[in-house]
């Protein structure tokens, strides 16, 4: 599906519905179908390009990063932590959620875009022992058996002759840790964990934080939890201040 009805596009991307009938959707791939098409980022959100042949236009000259790979396809989408770059200007963006859930991008420096957080969705062994992380966002590596699932890491994507998804960092998914909230009513909010609540049934999980700011004690699925550092945040990598 190269396009959607604007009316119908998810409330996460923050478009004007009545501009015009049609928006580019989100082609398969990294992100589910909900991610945002870095065609509506550049045009509707950034004001890079006027319109969807510009767009197009920018994208065919190689002239956008994401992840560490130039991308080409104006309807790949993109999601939380997700860092963009443009060289030829010297920008370069992390994708957020905010306070109401819908996607914001945050200006990081060259040197915070060389590296990711990522979530480890689950592991994979693979021929010979070898431990594969499969992570949130469709990529994989080798690593060993340290990291578990739900578990974050910080990879270096590969820029500047850097060794692309080596893990320098590990936040593990543990009462007492650092989350972020990227889903449901509470999308935005940096929190403790204070509880794991299992659940039976094909429910998820919830999980009990304490909000970092307000000391404000609320609940949310385990799905919607995103580590992102151990005893304290490790978000001012990336210029986010909690």
């Amino acid at each position: 599906m190269a396009h959607m009805k604007r009316i119908v596009a998810p409330g996460s991307w923050s478009i004007e519905r009545k501009v015009s009938t049609y928006s580019p959707a989100t082609a398969p791939g990294p992100h589910n179908a909900g991610a945002l098409p870095i065609a509506v980022w550049m045009r509707d959100h950034m004001n890079l390009a006027r319109n969807m042949k510009e767009v197009k236009q920018i994208l065919h000259d190689r002239q956008v990063v994401v992840n560490g790979r130039i991308c080409t396809d104006p309807h790949i989408g993109i999601g939380v932590f997700d860092i963009i770059s443009f060289p030829a200007i010297g920008k370069h963006y992390i994708m957020l959620l905010d306070k109401r859930g819908r996607f914001a991008a945050s200006e990081v420096d060259a040197e915070a875009a060389k590296i990711r957080l990522s979530k480890i969705r689950n592991k994979t062994t693979l021929p010979g022992g070898k431990v594969q992380l499969n992570l949130l966002f469709g990529a994989n590596l080798v690593a060993d058996n340290s990291y578990r699932p739900k578990d974050s890491v910080v990879l270096k994507l590969g820029v500047d002759s850097d060794t692309r998804f080596e893990i320098t960092d590990h936040f593990p998914y543990a009462v007492g840790n650092v989350a972020m909230v990227v889903g449901g009513q509470h999308s935005g909010r940096v929190a403790r964990i204070r509880e794991m609540i299992p659940v039976q049934g094909s429910v998820p999980n919830r999980v009990s934080l304490e909000e970092l700011s307000t000391g404000e004690v609320f609940e949310t699925i385990e799905p919607y939890i995103f580590m992102v550092g151990r005893e304290e945040p490790s978000l001012g990598i990336w210029g986010i201040t909690v």
